[in-house]
């Protein structure tokens, strides 16, 4: 079979997986199911000059959800303290600007994608706008660490470079990110999708979360469905909800095949999340007309990558290296229980760069020191009720399942269980049960 060949029937294998994933919880709202990305061809229907008016089943909801999550992705120990405060307005005060000055800022963006304007695509900028601290935060992770490395990556594989932004509403740049479906990392690949793109998961090691490796999976699974299609909208529809589900709207629209003659019979979920986009790319872009700075990073920006030979866990290089636990983690957020399984196979480990032969001289210090973090076997309970051990964790304003889990490293088919919880919504001031 040749590379074309193989191509394409991996690409006819994901139509096949994309609708059983989409399918698991239709009463849950998909956030992040598959990689929420996208884009619209509206060449023929919008010069950019005039508003757009938005489709009627668009609308406050996600914005409101989103609104959300935002706050919950960002609020992590490793953003919050590896981040100084950004020198400039942190008050979310509102700058707003006539629509015309938004037209014609989007109408600017050197873009191969047009960017059209509506009142949906307003309202998911103004709630940007107003989120200095968050957005802040995630421009200064972007242009420290990310977004070089997606433009590279996109670049080798010709992918437009806008969608370097797909992140941002993805993941809120957080590569330990995991939708209540169970996509995962910067990119939300579900497992099998991640998989057929040569990223390993199992219990120790999630490499949906190494941000190289799923940028690199990302950018060859962007390029193999415009193999597929030749037209980067209908690329970005699929990345979205699935090839199987742009198939079957194609079909649905006589065999049309451009966005806007398919958008009636696409997911919900995946005609809210094309204004999210457009306004993503906006305040990336415009972040400075609305009073926001980005972040400053306290970790060190410049970092190297040595091979890991050794089952070590990240706690003993920590004490040993003197660099702090939690920078360790956001650096190599691909390890579950931050157990390197070197023993097994080489492993990368990300260092910042001034100590980047420190573990090769002091290998033999940190192998010996507290080698029982290493050892430890992760105890998992046949019931899913861990140690039996039980904490409550009353409920804020902004939490998401996901965000609660993640930082109690539950799943969230766990706490959905333990609280009897159905769906996705959760309210202030409920009291959830976690055991550990």
């Amino acid at each position: 079979m040749n590379d074309n060949a193989l191509k394409y029937a991996v690409i006819l294998l994901i139509a096949v997986l994309f609708p059983l994933c989409a399918s698991a919880d239709d009463d849950e709202v998909k956030a992040g199911d598959v990689k929420n990305a996208l884009g619209l061809d509206v060449a023929e229907y919008d010069s950019l000059c005039a508003e757009r008016d938005a489709p009627a089943d668009t609308g406050a909801v996600y914005t409101a959800y989103f609104d959300r999550s935002l706050d919950s992705l960002v609020h992590e120990w490793f953003v919050v303290n590896t981040f100084a405060a950004a020198p400039c307005d942190t008050s979310d005060t509102v700058i707003r600007y006539p629509d015309s000055v938004y037209i014609a800022r989007l109408q600017q963006l050197p873009y191969i994608m047009e960017m059209p304007f509506n009142s949906i695509v307003k309202s998911y900028i103004e709630m940007y706008a107003r989120r200095h601290k968050q957005v802040g935060y995630m421009l200064g992770i972007g242009e420290a660490y990310y977004f070089p490395m997606f433009e590279q990556t996109l670049a080798k594989y010709n992918v437009p470079l806008e969608l370097k932004y797909l992140p941002v509403i993805e993941s809120a740049l957080n590569a330990r990110a995991v939708s209540p479906a169970g996509a995962s990392g910067l990119w939300q690949f579900m497992v099998s999708t991640g998989r057929i793109y040569g990223l390993e998961v199992n219990s120790l090691v999630d490499e949906r979360r190494d941000p190289r490796k799923s940028t690199d999976a990302a950018a060859r699974y962007l390029s193999d469905l415009y193999q597929l299609y030749g037209d980067w909208h209908l690329v970005i529809a699929a990345y979205n909800c699935g090839p199987g589900n742009v198939a079957k709207a194609i079909r649905a629209a006589g065999g049309k095949k451009d966005y806007w003659s398919i958008y009636p019979y696409l997911p919900r979920e995946t005609r809210g999340y094309v204004p999210i986009f457009i306004a993503a790319n906006y305040i990336m872009n415009n972040y400075a007309s609305h009073g926001i700075c980005p972040a400053v990073p306290q970790v060190k920006g410049l970092t190297d990558t040595v091979m890991i030979t050794d089952r070590v866990h990240l706690q003993q290089i920590a004490d040993k290296l003197a660099i702090p636990l939690d920078e360790l983690r956001f650096l190599n957020p691909q390890y579950r229980y931050d157990i390197i399984p070197g023993n097994i196979k080489a492993y990368p480990l990300v260092l910042p760069l001034d100590e980047i032969n420190s573990y090769a001289l002091n290998r033999d210090s940190i192998l010996a020191y507290r080698p029982e973090l290493a050892k430890r076997q992760v105890k998992v309970d046949p019931a899913g009720y861990g140690s039996g051990d039980v904490i409550y964790y009353r409920v804020k304003s902004g939490d998401t399942l996901g965000g609660i889990a993640l930082k109690y490293r539950v799943t969230v088919s766990q706490l959905k269980r333990w609280n009897g919880i159905r769906g996705t919504l959760i309210r202030a001031g409920q009291r959830l049960r976690i055991y550990k």
